[in-house]
C-alpha cells in the first residue's frame, strides 16, 4: 500500500527546472544519479502551463530561456549537492546571488509498505498548477496574501513585466526532487501589484 506522499511549496521572490533520475525501486543509497536528456521538450512545457495562467489576466506570453534554464539547473544541482535537495532560495549576495525571480518546488519519494522507494511523477503542468493554486489566497485589492497563506509563487507567474522563464530539476539519492524556475525580469516587488 502506498503511503501518503508529501510535497512542500516555499514562497520568496522568484525560481526554475531540469532533470536527473535513478532507477525506480533501486537502492537510493547506492544508485548513481543520471542526468536526463537535455532535450528540453518536456521541461519547456512550463511555458504553455505558465501562459495558460497568464492568459486569464490577458498578460503577455512568456518565452523559454535556455540561459535561465541553465541558471536554474545550476541551483538545483547545488541544492542536491549541498543541501540534500531541501528547498532554499538563492542568497542575495555571494557566488550564487539571486539575479532573477525564483519559484521552488520539492517532492519527497513514494514510499511503499514493502520498503520500495520510488521517484514521484510530477510534470511541469502539475507544478505550475500547484503554484497557481495560490491565486485563491491572493487579494488583488490589498496586494497581499490571506493571513497565514502564501501566494508569491502565483504572483511571480502572473508578474506582467516578466518575459522569460527557464526551469530545471534535480533528483536526490533518496528519490526526492527539487524543481527550480527562474523569471526575467523578476517580480514580487513590495508595494507593486503583479498586473
Amino acid at each position: 500500500m502506498k503511503n501518503i506522499y508529501r510535497y512542500t511549496l516555499t514562497f520568496m521572490a522568484a525560481l526554475t527546472i531540469a532533470c536527473c533520475s535513478t532507477t525506480a525501486g533501486s537502492n537510493p543509497a547506492t544508485t548513481a544519479l543520471h542526468d536526463a536528456p537535455k532535450s528540453s521538450a518536456a521541461i519547456e512545457t512550463f511555458v504553455p502551463a505558465h501562459n495558460a495562467i497568464r492568459s486569464q489576466h490577458r498578460l503577455p506570453v512568456l518565452r523559454w530561456s535556455p540561459q535561465l534554464a541553465a541558471y536554474a539547473q545550476q541551483w538545483a544541482y547545488h541544492l542536491r549537492r549541498t543541501n540534500n535537495c531541501n528547498m532554499k532560495h538563492r542568497p542575495r549576495n555571494g557566488r550564487f546571488a539571486q539575479q532573477y525571480g525564483e519559484n521552488l518546488f520539492w517532492a519527497g519519494p513514494t514510499r511503499w509498505s514493502d520498503g520500495r522507494i520510488e521517484l514521484q511523477t510530477h510534470t511541469p503542468e502539475m507544478i505550475t498548477n500547484a503554484w497557481a493554486d495560490e491565486m485563491r489566497d491572493y487579494r488583488y485589492q490589498s496586494n497581499s496574501c490571506r493571513p497565514g497563506k502564501i501566494c508569491g509563487h502565483y504572483t511571480q507567474i502572473v508578474w506582467r513585466d516578466t518575459q522569460e522563464i527557464g526551469c530545471a530539476k534535480a533528483v536526490c539519492r533518496d528519490q526526492s526532487q527539487i524543481w527550480v524556475c527562474n523569471y526575467n525580469p523578476p517580480g514580487n516587488y513590495i508595494g507593486k501589484k503583479p498586473y
